[in-house]
């Protein structure tokens, strides 16, 4: 069985915007959370697509990718994820092509099948009306052709400049089985969404192992897995953090999408029974705690995943108990 300090451990940043605050300072957070990270050991800083999310910045994900890996030295910097059907292939390939020309060996590009937001924005992006993925296999062998050209390939009359010839790798990202069962036949890196898709996580990581071909890529799987830690010196102290987080979902459910909101008390006393399973179904998995308690559950779900690799998302409203979570989680790795 593996320990935690067996495996990576890395971030995901979704650059919450606080209520009050601005996209401006959600990125100043942004620069200031990924440098230190990177100091307290993480592997990879990735950040996430959505569109027309008011407490959400990161919508143009790779200026953002950009902006992270100018203002850090060592510390990966990634995509978790692009949606690819928003975009055009050969537009991501050039755009992650000139990501790697500016730093060599850092950048990662993780896609997802999903649009990352409603229908009417997915149109908006899109400029059509299909957006259930179905394509998804097509789009990605076409930007992977980009990045390795064939004389033989019906793609080979367009080139990605800057992008071909450059080893940038491709993750598939997902929470349920499609994306894990494409990797797998790919021979590609997975990662799965368990901070929001729980019920999801078991079956789509044994799927990936299943269908797994080595390549020219991978000769084993490695599955990387998504989850919402949130660390203080207490249970009580994180409890409380972590209603930002609930708050956020719960405005989601009420399709009322909103900023980031300041914790609360009591917040349990304030859902309805539905609201309530809608949480647990969504964000049930979260482990939430002491440093004792996180410990304790984090071994637990590496005991049941098996995970090569985990990605830690934090929503929590305020900056310095943020870095403070995060740091409290790189001592656990570590076996401080």
């Amino acid at each position: 069985m593996k320990s935690l300090s067996d495996i990576k451990y890395s971030v995901l940043d979704l650059s919450p915007i606080l209520q009050g605050g601005t996209a401006a300072d959600s990125f100043r957070n942004t620069l200031d959370l990924a440098r230190h990270t990177e100091k307290w050991g993480y592997n990879r800083y990735w950040l996430a697509e959505h569109h027309n999310m008011p407490g959400i910045a990161s919508s143009a994900t790779s200026v953002v990718i950009g902006h992270v890996a100018a203002g850090t030295s060592t510390i990966r910097v990634g995509s978790g994820g692009i949606m690819l059907p928003n975009h055009a292939p050969l537009v991501i390939a050039e755009q992650f092509g000139t990501l790697e020309s500016l730093f060599p060996g850092r950048i990662d590009l993780g896609l997802g099948r999903a649009p990352g937001t409603d229908q009417v924005t997915a149109y908006a992006l899109r400029r059509e009306r299909r957006s259930d993925g179905q394509d998804f296999p097509e789009q990605l062998e076409e930007l992977r052709a980009y990045f390795n050209p064939d004389p033989d390939s019906k793609y080979r009359s367009v080139r990605a400049i800057p992008g071909e010839g450059l080893e940038i790798p491709i993750w598939l990202l997902g929470s349920s089985g499609y994306s894990a069962q494409l990797a797998g036949q790919l021979g590609l890196p997975f990662s799965f969404a368990s901070h929001f898709s729980p019920e999801n996580t078991l079956g789509a990581l044994r799927l990936y192992r299943q269908s797994f071909k080595p390549s020219e890529v991978l000769q084993e799987p490695y599955a990387m897995v998504g989850m919402n830690i949130i660390a203080a010196e207490t249970d009580e102290e994180a409890s409380l953090l972590a209603t930002s987080m609930q708050q956020q979902f719960l405005n989601l459910f009420r399709n009322n999408p909103s900023p980031l909101l300041p914790p609360v008390e009591n917040l349990e006393e304030r859902l309805s029974d539905y609201e309530r399973q809608l949480l647990d179904s969504r964000i049930g998995s979260s482990i939430v705690g002491s440093p004792e308690t996180v410990k304790t559950q984090l071994q637990e779900f590496l005991d049941d995943t098996q995970a090569d690799e985990m990605i830690i998302n934090a929503q929590i409203f305020d900056h310095k108990a943020r870095l403070k979570s995060y740091e409290i989680v790189s001592d656990i790795f570590n076996g401080k």
